[in-house]
């Protein structure tokens, strides 16, 4: 039943934006035709209504293929190790329909297929492990709805080695003025400047290793940014959101924050206050300039509701210059985890972790991390990149090399690997999972 209501809701909002678009086109047919100039008021109101009526279409079809190789002392290894082969789909239809010159409504919706050797062999662990629970192979935030505030995820088709979904990911109603904006709904929220680690980004940061970052996960919320004259702006948030547990929307699962950004000269600063699930985060961020060097710095200090605080921090410099008649660009980056232990296992048993990694705001286990990443333009058409995440501590890490070939103006392929060094023991070369004798790396792809 609530799988045909939330499939019910999807159909239903895409009528309502179909509406939309054919009462624009109807009102220009009709004014195109010239129709007698002797229509009541009332008509003559409405069908300027509908000819003021704006709607842009857009959208996105990406397809995927993955090759991993899983050794034999992963988690993999009760249903089969070895390489797996995978494939995904993700077809998303932007509509923005602007009903006046202040006014627009936005609604995002995704199609999505995956299917393959992953999917099988984790549909496979659960019926072993029935207590191990979302996507071993997935970082960032969950696409479920359990713990947004409308259900607008609908399972179409699941079977053993594949499932079909549809989704909602924006679905907003926007106003825009010179004092500001307003936007309710269904949306997507950045802030901090980290490129890799973003810990003042506290609404489903990208995960570091993610290369696609053309699009967010949207969370349902009111977004109020108003600008302050002579000084800069302030954006306050609020997200609603759900208990997976009772499935109610509760206070302390809630977001309210805000965030004050304003420059000096050639240096801008942001001030942030959050009360973020049970936990109070403040923050303060800057950007500069050092010669032709911008520099980025954030930091962070959480207080648990139990008592305990940290401090997480990042600071990153970039560069672009020609070498050899081509364009480089790159960047390196510090980030500290206050939350983080050298014990891993026993990181794991931590609450205040392991609910940050669920939640998709966390992703390593360590404290100090070195990241670089350069970028070189062989072509304006095609270009290398290279990116290595290192925790500094072990050390142990991630590479990831890869190219981009844009073919036309409105298609592109990308290909690379992304493969984890470090021995065993370390964070990114695998550790022993409490209480079991499985690794914890992931696996080459």
């Amino acid at each position: 039943h609530c799988l045909k209501r939330n499939y019910l809701r999807v159909f239903f909002i895409f009528i309502l934006v179909t509406v939309f678009q054919h009462g624009s086109l109807l009102a220009q047919t009709r004014s195109d035709n010239k129709e007698p100039l002797y229509l009541s008021s009332a008509q003559s109101s409405q069908n300027t209504f509908w000819k003021d009526i704006d709607t842009h279409w857009g959208g996105r079809f990406k397809t995927t293929g993955t090759g991993s190789q899983v050794t034999d002392d992963t988690i993999f290894a009760p249903v089969g190790t070895g390489n797996y082969y995978d494939g995904s789909a993700n077809l998303r239809l932007i509509n923005e329909t602007f009903l006046t010159d202040s006014v627009f409504f936005e609604v995002d919706y995704e199609l999505i297929w995956a299917g393959g050797d992953i999917v099988r062999k984790q549909n496979e662990l659960k019926e072993i492990f029935p207590n191990l629970s979302g996507d071993v192979f997935f970082l960032g935030a969950p696409l479920d709805d359990d713990r947004r505030l409308m259900n607008l995820t609908h399972t179409i088709k699941e079977e053993d080695s594949w499932f079909l979904l549809q989704r909602l990911d924006r679905l907003y109603l926007a106003l825009n003025r010179q004092w500001g904006s307003v936007r309710v709904g269904r949306q997507a929220v950045t802030w901090g400047n980290g490129f890799v680690f973003n810990p003042m980004d506290l609404f489903n940061p990208f995960p570091p290793t993610a290369i696609d970052r053309d699009y967010k996960v949207g969370d349902d919320m009111i977004n109020a940014q108003f600008s302050l004259s002579q000084l800069g702006d302030v954006q306050l948030l609020y997200v609603a959101r759900r208990n997976p547990d009772t499935d109610e929307v509760e206070s302390d699962q809630a977001s309210l924050a805000g965030k004050l950004h304003f420059a000096l000269a050639t240096t801008e600063f942001d001030l942030m206050g959050s009360k973020h699930f049970e936990d109070n985060v403040v923050g303060v961020g800057s950007t500069g300039y050092l010669g032709d060097t911008a520099w980025r710095l954030d930091g962070t200090w959480t207080f648990l509701d139990d008592g305990d605080d940290y401090l997480s921090m990042v600071v990153n410099m970039d560069y672009s210059w020609v070498w050899f008649e081509k364009n480089f660009y790159g960047f390196v980056e510090y980030y500290f985890n206050g939350l983080g232990k050298d014990d891993y296992p026993d990181a794991l048993l931590d609450p205040d972790i392991t609910d940050r990694l669920a939640r998709g705001e966390l992703f390593v286990l360590g404290r100090n991390y070195l990241s670089c990443h350069i970028q070189i333009e062989l072509h304006p058409l095609f270009q290398v990149f290279f990116t290595a995440i290192s925790n500094v501590e072990d050390p142990s890490g991630i590479l990831q090399p890869y190219a981009t070939w844009d073919i036309t103006q409105n298609l592109q392929l990308t290909g690379g690997l992304s493969l984890s060094y470090g021995a065993k023991g370390t964070e990114f070369g695998g550790f022993t999972l409490p209480g079991t004798d499985i690794r914890s790396k992931s696996p080459d792809n």
